[in-house]
């Protein structure tokens, strides 16, 4: 009951061209063919990323981080351990306020 036949095409057929017309028809397949192809390169685009991002996420996943003690260069007992370089400090003076500056003298 719900199959098509082919009498039902010929009847879609004689109503789109008494809607559109014979000579709209075929650049409306034209744009609709064209439509196809692009959404068609879209969406295997769209499967090659997803594929490249899973690529990419097992490539990482072989990445392990280094454990803390190995991240730390080992010191030898030879060596003094050296201090970060720290200018030497100007002595603090108390900050004098101008208007009270004037205001005592």
């Amino acid at each position: 009951m719900g199959a098509l036949k082919p009498w039902h095409i010929a009847v879609l057929v004689v109503v789109m061209i008494l809607l559109f017309g014979a000579k709209r028809l075929p650049d409306a397949a034209r744009s609709l063919g064209r439509s196809l192809r692009i959404i068609k390169a879209e969406t295997k685009s769209l499967h090659d990323d997803d594929r490249d991002l899973a690529e990419k996420a097992d490539a990482q996943a072989g990445y392990q981080p280094l454990p803390p003690h190995a991240a730390q260069p080992q010191q030898s007992y030879a060596q003094p351990q050296q201090q970060p370089y720290a200018p030497p400090q100007a002595p603090q003076q108390p900050v004098i306020d101008p208007v009270q500056r004037v205001r005592d003298h």
